[in-house]
């Protein structure tokens, strides 16, 4: 024991601190080796070492620890000259490389006060930063070191924040990590509500609910209410959905999550991907009456009390759509339920993170179970529709960059009788040439649309003059 004490008091006197830190984490795996000593030894450092650790885990259950991003950043943008080991990334349209440290032990210095930041990694995949630093300098550091790089993690964070797009990983390839939840890509769509063709007035009307939304949060905390806020987007395929979900992103600077539910196996891990997702974020979940067989089940087991004929056939119509269903459960492994994502938007658990937008777009709104989009879960239905008139003008300045054109009489008149949806539009006045042909863009328009009339007027022609209706074996039974 002298024989130590003389050691130790050799290496405070004559080393410098990090090198004390490593001779001392040397020794305590060598002591530690021994399994009989491990204890006292645990103890016996404890007691004589004149440092202090603090330990900031990546998870704090089931959440996010934010004081491990902020740590994170900030020690990743310390100067890189004299950093060992270094990480690169190059920026998209940029031929710089940017550089930024990855040592698993960094030291850092504030106020005259020497600190040492070091990463561990667990058996599960779960990292950690623990702080070491002298006892003397504990007021300093816990008080104002750790403020100043919350503060300085949050500033380069902010100054350096992308948006993101996210989607979620098949629950079989989560792992232990908590991390491989989602997977993410830069979110680089240039889509804003200027160039969205849809009426002006419907616009500003979302453009101020989005505003009072982004700025409500004492509003939300006044009236008692989670800061969430819920839009159904639903029309026909082409009218714009996914891209008012980008401008919407690009407006309030929110990443996007975009959740594939048939990738999720049950209600239990629908609540951990929401646990996962950030705030200031937008939630999607598109074409949900396509996604899992989730809709219009109440509303199903109501319509079987009728006539004797209409049971049959609904029996065994029914016994043929479970049997799809449990061989669609077999393969896709999904058993999401209707009261899952009911909890998921509007439960307890969706208050477990603030400044939260959640979007649902459908093409059908018909096959939407009414709970789901009841006003509360889906607090504003916006319908994008068939290409108007003042949304063709808007798309007419942003591919030709025309405010008139003598055509645009024929094509207002053209466009109250033909229902064409705003990308069929776009894509007749695309750019086909090395330069813009005004005049050939709006012809080719017109061309579509009227030959889409013609077609409905031949459809409608051919049926009256045969007699023909379409049959739809459900028409009298819902």
């Amino acid at each position: 024991m002298a024989s130590v004490f003389f050691l130790w008091a050799t290496v405070q006197q004559f080393f410098p601190n990090h090198l004390k830190i490593a001779i001392k984490e040397c020794l305590i795996s060598s002591i530690q080796q021994f399994t009989f000593v491990q204890r006292l030894s645990d103890r016996f450092i404890t007691f004589f070492s004149p440092y202090v650790e603090i330990k900031i885990s990546q998870y704090d259950g089931y959440q996010y620890n934010h004081a491990f991003a902020s740590i994170e950043t900030y020690l990743g943008e310390k100067a890189t000259d004299k950093a060992k080991h270094l990480r690169a990334s190059q920026v998209k349209e940029s031929k710089d490389l940017v550089l930024k440290r990855d040592d698993t032990r960094t030291r850092d210095e504030y106020k005259g006060v020497n600190v040492w930041w070091e990463i561990e990694t667990d058996s599960e995949g779960f990292r950690t930063y623990k702080l070491t630093f002298h006892r003397r300098s504990r007021d300093i550091v816990t008080n104002s070191y750790m403020k100043h790089i919350f503060e300085e993690g949050k500033l380069i964070d902010a100054k350096n924040k992308k948006m993101k797009l996210y989607t979620n990983n098949p629950s079989s390839s989560w792992g232990p990590n908590k991390t491989a939840l989602w997977r993410c890509i830069d979110f680089e769509h240039p889509a804003s509500f200027d160039t969205l063709a849809m009426d002006s007035k419907k616009k500003e009307e979302i453009l101020n609910d989005l505003a009072a939304f982004s700025n409500g949060k004492e509003y939300y905390k006044k009236i008692g209410k989670a800061w969430k806020r819920g839009y159904l987007l639903y029309g026909p395929p082409g009218t714009g959905k996914s891209t008012m979900i980008a401008a919407m992103a690009n407006l309030l600077n929110y990443s996007i999550y975009d959740v594939e539910l048939t990738a999720i196996k049950d209600n239990s891990e629908l609540r951990k991907l929401l646990i996962g997702t950030a705030t200031k974020s937008i939630i999607v979940i598109e074409d949900i009456d396509c996604s899992l067989d989730l809709t219009g089940q109440r509303s199903f087991k109501k319509k079987k009390k009728k006539k004797k004929k209409k049971e049959r056939f609904l029996m065994s119509w029914k016994k043929e759509k479970d049997k799809d269903q449990e061989e669609g459960k077999e393969e896709n492994k999904s058993f999401v339920t209707l009261s899952g994502l009911l909890n998921f938007i509007d439960g307890i658990w969706s208050a477990c993170g603030q400044e939260r937008i959640i979007v649902f777009t459908t093409n059908h709104l018909a096959k939407l179970d009414p709970a789901l989009i009841r006003r509360g879960r889906m607090d504003m239905h916006i319908e994008l529709s068939y290409c108007t008139f003042e949304a063709f003008k808007i798309l007419a300045k942003n591919y030709l960059d025309l405010d008139t054109h003598p055509l645009y009489t024929k094509i207002e008149s053209l466009l109250k009788e033909t229902k064409i949806a705003p990308a069929d539009v776009a894509e007749n006045l695309m750019k086909k040439k090395s330069e813009i042909d005004a005049d050939g863009s709006l012809n080719d328009l017109i061309d579509a649309l009227e030959g889409k009339n013609a077609q409905k007027a031949t459809v409608d022609e051919s049926s009256e003059k045969h007699g023909i209706k379409r049959f739809n074996p459900f028409r009298n039974l819902f």
